[in-house]
């Protein structure tokens, strides 16, 4: 059994298909991103599948059962970093975790959600003090709380800094390996491309392209492009296989030390996908 199964999806608003037909399977243990643009649908999708919004149409199947009809027993396997969360300000941040840790079975205890997610030293503050990015880790310390079998993380790092977003990294690293099946939303394509098995591209509520990150949209068997410098002046060159024109600028004389050779990125591939322009 996959940790979800999509066939069809669709969600009208007013005659309006904001998703518009969606196929998905995601496998258990699998970190999967959905990138798209804002309004591409891809958030209403994941609010389907969470189990928050009703759709119009398709088969969904989380879990092996249907979100829009489960009860309590299937919302504790599932664990949700929402983008914009709301927080008990004048809670610590142990008594928040414990609070919410209290509603699943076999939850984490709170220490050792709160050591996962670098708020150690923060365990007795209270939440109001905290700055954004040490909110959002308590965010994320909630979704984790329960050991879900399935967590949803919408736009996770935001507000993190650099140091922060690699910790969380490996968290997410982590989670997977001990079996949890992750979905990922965001606009960090660095962050997509570091951590996701397989990715998809949300655009018009339709996915576009699936793949992995070194695949997808063709990127793997996209022209690499070759730059060096002769005589003075930089020159670029776009071909399929570099090893030809490496050997003739060798033979030429050009120093090749000058040379690089890049191929499409994951933000070329992913803009040349949602058709925007640069």
């Amino acid at each position: 059994m996959e940790a979800i199964e999509v066939t069809g999806l669709r969600k009208t608003y007013s005659g309006r298909d904001a998703v518009a037909g969606i196929d998905l399977v995601v496998a258990r243990g699998e970190i999967f991103s959905l990138l798209g643009p804002n309004g591409a649908g891809k958030t209403t999708t994941v609010e389907i599948l969470e189990g928050h919004r009703r759709r119009t149409a398709g088969d969904v199947r989380v879990l092996g059962e249907d979100p829009g009809r489960a009860g309590s027993a299937w919302r504790s396997r599932i664990g949700i970093v929402l983008q914009d969360a709301s927080d008990a300000a004048d809670l610590t941040v142990r008594e928040m975790v414990r609070h919410v840790g209290g509603f699943y079975p076999g939850a984490r205890t709170p220490d050792e959600v709160i050591d996962l997610v670098g708020l150690t030293a923060k365990r007795d503050s209270r939440i109001r003090t905290l700055s954004g990015g040490q909110r959002r880790r308590v965010d994320v310390a909630l979704g984790i709380v329960g050991r879900p079998e399935l967590l949803f993380l919408d736009e996770p790092t935001t507000g993190f800094d650099p140091e922060a977003r690699r910790q969380f990294w490996d968290l997410i690293r982590t989670l997977a390996g001990d079996g949890t099946t992750i979905v990922l939303t965001t606009h960090y394509l660095d962050e997509a491309e570091a951590l996701a098995d397989r990715l998809a591209v949300v655009a018009d509520g339709r996915i576009v392209a699936e793949g992995t990150p070194a695949t997808l949209g063709g990127r793997a068997a996209g022209q690499a492009r070759v730059a060096w410098t002769e005589d003075g002046a930089r020159r670029t060159e776009q071909v399929a296989d570099p090893t030809g024109l490496i050997r003739r600028l060798l033979d030429t004389g050009v120093d090749l030390t000058t040379l690089t050779i890049s191929r499409p990125t994951l933000e070329d591939v992913y803009l040349d996908l949602i058709g925007a322009t640069r």
